[in-house]
């Protein structure tokens, strides 16, 4: 019996012991460090695009319009080119950075915008009269010269009238952030009656106030370049729309980072299919201010760390931007067996979109590149414009327009454009 009984206490002890050692396990804290780093190689363009006649070919004859849709920001410009059909190596565009369409007080500006346009020589070849006759380009230039406005005569005395003579342009804003523009062929009749050729168009990102490309076409007093000679000696669009294409795509900066370790089976701070919870979420989503969330996140039950982390050199985590590395932050952790790791971070160039930890989110004792469990998602208390060209953008000088709708995860393929994968814009990494 007293052997029986010494057994037994064995086993409990042992139990005992087994319970205590997993206890100490669970509350052993370790070290880690949370790594965030803006990974997208980002484009100057947020779009680009190109423009034909119904004809066979399809050029734009006297009497006839062509029209294209885009988006844009305040301070963002349209620039645009297609070739005096009739001449050797002239063109029609936009004096740089383009046309411009609002005002300084952010309203869009509307109606004939003619007065925008000029004309170009693109300085490859030998200028005669401009007529149907000059139906193959002329001699060479040699060497070829700059490219330079026409403003009545051409350097071989050849008379031109105005640009916005032959070519009537029609602003017409469709709500939203988005515009169409009318190109009219105004020519006919007049001694300068010409086709004009496919075009093309496109319109530079702004980051900081400053345009990313204002010369994506063509540049003043400098040779010509990327297929522009191709428009302007032979209307043939091909070459410059592929090198626009692609140099057009994605740009966004990440805002601050809000990095929390927390005990518990849910994120402390969102849900897809509910909204927004008035703790500072939209705030992040929409301004990428995440101090309001984190205040709020501190007392939360559950929560053990918060913390903003910011670039120290430019606050906000900037993309790759011509080879160079874009922005990176990271933090020191103490955490433990149970503890997870949410983050958020504002899609700088929105009206309320955020990357955030999805699922169960982050096991704060994992290590490596955690980055396939961040996704894109919308805050859904603002109306979205294009990523990027949207008016009510708030890093884009904009006042967001409310909506109320639940979180929702944002698609590659939405409604305005295709982005890359969430882990080609963002990487996190536990080591």
């Amino acid at each position: 019996m007293k052997q029986n009984m010494l057994k037994s206490m064995a086993v409990l002890f042992t139990a005992l012991a087994m319970v205590s050692c997993n206890d100490d396990d669970d509350v052993k804290t370790q070290s880690a460090t949370i790594t965030i780093e803006n990974v997208l190689d980002s484009k100057p363009l947020v779009e680009s695009g190109t423009f034909k006649g119904s004809n066979t070919p399809p050029v734009i004859l006297p009497g006839q319009s062509v029209s294209f849709s885009f988006s844009a920001a305040k301070n963002q410009y349209l620039t645009f080119a297609t070739m005096y059909g009739w001449s050797n190596d002239l063109f029609f565009a936009p004096e740089n950075p383009g046309i411009k369409l609002y005002n300084d007080d952010g309203t869009p500006i509307t109606g004939d915008v003619s007065s925008q346009v000029k004309l170009w020589d693109n300085g490859t070849r030998v200028n005669q009269i401009p007529s149907a006759d000059v139906m193959h380009p002329g001699a060479a230039e040699a060497p070829a010269k700059n490219i330079k406005e026409v403003s009545g005569t051409d350097d071989y005395g050849n008379t031109y009238l105005p640009a916005s003579q032959l070519m009537k342009l029609s602003l017409v804003y469709n709500g939203n952030s988005t515009f169409t523009l009318t190109i009219m062929n105004n020519s006919g009749g007049t001694n300068n009656e010409t086709p004009f050729s496919p075009g093309v168009w496109a319109i530079s990102y702004v980051a900081g106030g400053n345009l990313l490309l204002p010369e994506p076409i063509y540049s003043k007093d400098k040779p010509s370049a990327n297929g522009l000679t191709d428009i302007a000696e032979a209307g043939d669009n091909a070459a410059l729309n592929a090198y626009l294409t692609g140099i057009t795509g994605t740009f966004t900066p990440l805002s601050p980072v809000l990095v929390v370790v927390y005990r518990g089976s849910e994120n402390p701070f969102f849900r897809t299919g509910e909204k927004d919870r008035g703790m500072g979420l939209k705030e992040l989503a929409q301004q990428g201010n995440a101090d309001v969330l984190a205040a709020a996140l501190k007392t939360a039950a559950g929560v053990k760390a918060v913390y903003v982390l910011k670039d120290m050199s430019n606050t906000v985590l900037l993309p790759r931007i011509d080879g160079a590395a874009g922005g990176k932050v990271s933090q020191q952790l103490t955490v433990a067996h149970g503890d997870r790791v949410a983050l958020a971070t504002m899609y700088g160039f929105s009206n309320d979109w955020f990357f955030a930890t999805s699922g169960q989110d982050l096991d704060a004792t994992q290590k490596g590149d955690v980055s396939a469990m961040i996704g894109l998602y919308d805050n859904g208390t603002a109306v979205n414009q294009y990523p990027g060209a949207g008016i009510t953008q708030f890093n884009l000088a904009g006042t967001p327009l409310d909506e109320s709708k639940v979180i929702e995860a944002v698609p590659s393929a939405n409604e305005f454009t295709t982005l890359p994968s969430a882990s080609n814009i963002i990487k996190v990494t536990l080591h």
